[in-house]
């Protein structure tokens, strides 16, 4: 029983209890009175704490600072904005202006009657044998002939020549009238064969 009493744990538990009650008579709540009403007098709020008006000049001025850069961001990004706007109007501009000159090209190349190098000396064959016939003959030939072979056919002709054969079409009647002044419009419109390209073996 001596030893137990005398262990370490049983002392230290003896003198925490004799601490607490100590405490507990010499310390009551009345003596913290004076310390609660000055705190509840001095009523700190973030309003009247002084450490909340403390203010930071390096801080002020990065605020500053990050103020001015967000500006010239929005600034910029205005900027692109209009810069894209612009390039999209320019781009259909651009793809408008490539379509009109697509469809220029194609009412043209429609309009137009080519001659190609490699048939050229077989145009000019049947050219001067059709000429060595008499207009009439002629004319009755070529009304049975594709317009754009006949155009070809007058182009490679001597002037003389294809306008002895349009006047004797003329003369076939209403039709071959109308379609002799058509080949004569046409004419204008034959493109001679490119004599200075190279031909390919």
């Amino acid at each position: 029983m001596t030893r137990w009493l005398t262990s370490g744990w049983v002392v230290a538990l003896a003198g925490g209890l004799v601490y607490l009650s100590t405490t507990a008579l010499l310390i009551r709540p009345e003596q913290f009175a004076g310390v609660r009403a000055v705190l509840t007098a001095a009523k700190l709020t973030p309003e009247n704490d002084p450490s909340w008006k403390f203010k930071n000049p390096e801080f002020e001025q990065w605020v500053a600072e990050l103020k001015m850069e967000k500006s010239d961001l929005d600034v910029r990004a205005q900027q692109v904005q209009e810069l894209q706007m612009r390039l999209a109007a320019q781009q259909q501009e651009f793809t408008t202006a490539t379509q009109t000159v697509y469809q220029l090209q194609a009412a043209f190349d429609k309009s137009v009657i080519r001659i190609q190098a490699q048939e050229f000396p077989n145009l000019a064959k049947q050219a001067k044998i059709i000429a060595g016939m008499s207009p009439e003959g002629a004319a009755n030939l070529i009304s049975q002939m594709a317009n754009d072979d006949v155009t070809r056919l007058l182009a490679t002709m001597k002037a003389d020549e294809a306008s002895l054969i349009l006047d004797s079409m003329s003369k076939l009647g209403k039709t071959e009238a109308k379609r002799a002044a058509e080949l004569t419009a046409r004419l204008r419109m034959v493109l001679p064969p490119d004599t200075t390209a190279k031909s390919t073996p």
